[in-house]
């Protein structure tokens, strides 16, 4: 494995940062995850612009898209596969153990690991915690995801791939790492990016391309939804069976497995979107 830090390649062994990096020790740091094909990423440059949005957001020099993609292509290269999870991570660099930044400036790395196309049809559940839309970091894409962590955990306790948060007024929001879209008499409706969600990047597409509308939804559309799905870059579109002990029935229904087809064509046609 060669992974990309601060510059240059490394193999793993010598590929390390420093117990200091903010990205440690307060999370002072943004991250994107980029789906890549036979060496071929999918819609890097929507990838950086959001990595740009989220490191003004926290307070970051604006990352070097120029150096990104040269890091993103020696990775690539370096480490063949036909199905990878590409992780770019930049971080606050060098610091003090308090929450004041250092002077060392940022920290770049960039790895890939393999991963396997998800499953046509997935469960959730619903979590009691909730997503503050009104935070320093919404709609920021953090390493500060400890709260995914523990609610991914519970997840995975019922036998689910993801779970869902409503915010602090009892809205839909998202799930752990995925946007939720919902079919209600025929018309998809997704979360506005308002109710505090992560602008996703397949997200967006998929609202592009299928004519999704931005809805204010109660969380509890979730038991009555015709059909709901989820998207992510390494979900693309993925139909939901089961949320928490409601049965979706032939799931992915018609609306769904339409917009798997589209979003499957549109990707295909044109990987840098």
């Amino acid at each position: 494995m060669r992974i990309w830090l601060d510059g240059e390649l490394r193999d793993l062994e010598s590929a390390r940062v420093s117990v200091f990096d903010h990205g440690l020790t307060v999370g002072d740091g943004i991250f994107e995850t980029v789906k890549a094909v036979d060496g071929t990423t999918f819609a890097l440059t929507r990838h950086l612009d959001r990595l740009t949005r989220s490191a003004r957001g926290l307070g970051l020099p604006d990352p070097d898209h120029a150096e990104v993609r040269e890091a993103c292509a020696a990775v690539l290269e370096a480490n063949p596969m036909p199905l990878g999870r590409l992780r770019i991570t930049y971080t606050g660099g060098h610091g003090p153990l308090g929450s004041d930044r250092g002077e060392h400036g940022p920290t770049l790395v960039v790895a890939v690991g393999p991963t396997a196309r998800r499953p046509d049809t997935t469960a959730v559940i619903t979590v009691p915690w909730t997503r503050n839309e009104r935070g320093a970091l919404t709609g920021l894409k953090t390493t500060s995801y400890a709260e995914n962590v523990v609610a991914l955990a519970r997840a995975h306790e019922h036998g689910a791939s993801e779970a869902l948060f409503g915010n602090t007024v009892g809205a839909l929001c998202e799930g752990t790492g995925s946007n939720v879209f919902v079919v209600l008499d025929g018309e998809i409706h997704t979360p506005p990016v308002a109710s505090g969600c992560l602008p996703g990047i397949t997200r967006a597409l998929a609202v592009e391309w299928t004519g999704a509308k931005e809805t204010d939804l109660p969380l509890d559309v979730l038991s009555r939804a015709d059909e709901v799905f989820l998207t992510s870059t390494l979900r693309d579109v993925q139909a939901v069976h089961r949320v928490d002990d409601r049965e979706l029935s032939g799931a992915p229904g018609p609306v769904t497995a339409k917009a798997m087809r589209v979003f499957d064509e549109r990707s295909g046609q044109d990987l840098d979107p």
